[in-house]
């Protein structure tokens, strides 16, 4: 038996207490590994620099000597003993969708994080039991009996995040017999016949897609904070998302938002924990699992979980197409996308891929993912005069690969979108894929098939459009976070990083815009603070030229009978 138990001593220090009872041990040595990163995230997550203290006891409460061998792996002397108690800390203080945090309100726990495993027995039930208020609500996908939840496998309880809190508002709909709760923790009033109207629609779709669901059940557990947020984590049977703010959580952007990640993180329920790179098949919890195909396990993804949202009704045309614009300006204000491939960059997620890091360095697995599956699903649609899809392609994912607890590699990828759209990919996938090649003349072509057409506009702030630099806003501080290569920003010697402190003697408190706006001049000059050292700088915009332009989706003018055909076959009927 592998059993965990779980309490809190001080809630407001943050730290969860952890009990780790294993009997069954015949060896002399017992090996104990934290994981190193959490599926969903593709980097080292190092979750070993939160455990604050490390003791071995045997049966009788003799300590038990142990070495540490790796950063996040413990070697037990037992000593004979056929049972051992591990007990450790763990701090807890860190609340998005893919961490743990806990405090006088809440247990929040991705057991990732903290439950210590034994790498040769990780096929063995684990148990989880919860030393909490009689007053809390469980929200978990775990089988539960009162407070104790079991996991058949270290995978399942690794994959099983759980929110443990009083105030959890709780309700549920159901799609082809199948029951999808939504729980709730935080501050707000969900209105859950409307959330749950839309889910039940996008949530059909979804299943249509792929002709079945592969869980008997599912969970959408919600951390709804006071503040603006937006993060999302994908498990097998259930998703925690966080997003705020909680007031406005039932309208505009904020419930857009919660309909978008939603969307997206139930159609990982197929794409990546069924359907999984030959790399991560099974998961590595200690080291990294490189790859390079997240444009197909995030890119796919991120693609399909909004045209999910138009197909079903739930998003119109210009929501959809919102989306849409948001990863094409992402895609073409990416310098980086010069540099490295999308195919590369995947790679590299490993090294840096949530942070800001080097400036035009790499390519997004998110936002290009998402372009390249929008171009071989119109081109499959194109060559195969509407009969196929790119969701052939994902059909045949699950069916071949999903099911049958199989990884795909990169060839198996440009194999099945060749075989569905009849036609040599070569081409396509070394430009677009593992080259740098420019998107642009492939993605108009894309949109002139379904009778859009992408257009350039010039960016309305004048700091991105006229001078070629981004900036951050908040506590009156003016950062900037970008700088377009050769822009007059460029040329002037502002860096990323830099504080923008006043333009033309006039002090910025979060308004540079609007100041620019206000002098409406080619020319302005800026004290700026960078690496401690204030600089005055002149700004000279280049006759008309701009930078970080804002890219539209707009129906042409004249649409053909076969270009609303193929819109219908694209969008509508995914």
């Amino acid at each position: 038996m592998i059993k965990y138990k779980l309490f809190q001593k001080t809630p407001n220090s943050h730290y969860i207490f952890i009990d780790l009872h294993i009997d069954g041990i015949k060896s002399d040595t017992l090996e104990l590994q934290l994981p190193a990163w959490r599926p969903g995230r593709y980097e080292l997550g190092n979750f070993a620099k939160n455990i604050k203290r490390v003791d071995a006891f045997d049966q009788k409460g003799n300590t038990l000597e142990y070495t540490k061998t790796t950063k996040d792996c413990w070697v037990v002397n037992t000593k004979g003993a056929s049972e051992v108690k591990i007990t450790y800390s763990y701090y807890a203080n860190e609340l998005n969708a893919g961490a743990c945090f806990a405090d006088d309100t809440q247990m929040y726990v991705n057991p990732v994080h903290l439950c210590m495993y034994v790498p040769d027995r990780m096929n063995e039930e684990h148990i989880l039991e919860l030393d909490i208020l009689d007053t809390y609500k469980i929200a978990c996908q775990l089988k539960a009996k009162g407070k104790t939840l079991t996991a058949k496998s270290f995978d399942e309880l690794a994959d099983s995040p759980f929110i443990a809190s009083v105030g959890i508002q709780t309700d549920f709909y159901e799609v082809n017999g199948i029951k999808f709760y939504l729980h709730f923790n935080g501050e707000c009033k969900p209105d859950f016949a409307k959330i749950k109207k839309h889910f039940s629609a996008f949530t059909k779709t979804e299943i249509d897609f792929w002709n079945g669901f592969p869980v008997d059940e599912y969970h959408f557990l919600f951390q709804v904070l006071p503040f603006k947020f937006y993060h999302g984590v994908e498990h097998q049977k259930s998703t925690v998302i966080v997003l705020g703010p909680g007031y406005n959580l039932n309208e505009g952007k904020t419930y857009e938002d919660l309909l978008g990640v939603s969307s997206h993180e139930l159609f990982h329920c197929w794409n990546v924990k069924f359907i999984r790179p030959q790399e991560m098949l099974p998961y590595d919890f200690t080291k990294e699992n490189y790859a390079r195909t997240g444009y197909v396990y995030e890119g796919f993804t991120t693609y399909y979980g909004d045209v999910m949202l138009r197909t079903s009704g739930v998003f119109n045309d210009e929501q959809y197409f919102e989306t849409l614009e948001e990863r094409l300006n992402k895609h073409f204000h990416n310098y980086g996308r010069f540099n490295l491939s999308v195919a590369q960059s995947s790679w590299e997620t490993w090294l840096d891929g949530y942070a800001i890091g080097a400036p035009y360095r790499k390519t997004s697995i998110y936002d290009e993912g998402n372009l390249i599956a929008f171009m071989l699903d119109i081109l499959i649609l194109k060559n195969t005069q509407n009969k196929k899809s790119l969701k052939d392609v994902c059909r045949v994912l699950f069916n071949e690969f999903g099911k049958k607890n199989k990884g795909y590699s990169e060839q198996d990828i440009i194999k099945l979108c060749e075989d569905a759209s009849g036609i040599s990919l070569k081409d396509f996938f070394k430009k677009f894929v593992y080259g740098t090649e420019d998107f642009e003349p492939q993605l108009k072509e894309c949109f002139e098939y379904v009778g859009l057409e992408m257009q350039k506009r010039k960016n309305n702030h004048l700091s991105e459009s006229s001078f070629g630099f981004k900036v951050a806003e908040q506590a009156h501080l003016t950062k900037v976070t970008l700088v377009a290569p050769d822009s007059p920003a460029w040329k002037a010697g502002i860096s990323v990083g830099d504080e923008i402190m006043s333009i033309n003697s006039c002090d910025i408190k979060n308004d540079l815009n609007n100041w620019l706006q206000h002098f409406k001049s080619n020319e302005v000059v800026l004290n700026v603070s960078s690496n401690g050292k204030v600089k005055t700088v002149s700004l000279r915009s280049e006759n008309g030229k701009t930078y970080f332009d804002d890219h539209k989706i707009v129906f042409k003018d004249q649409i053909s009978s076969e270009q609303k055909i193929n819109y219908d076959k694209w969008l509508l009927e995914n």
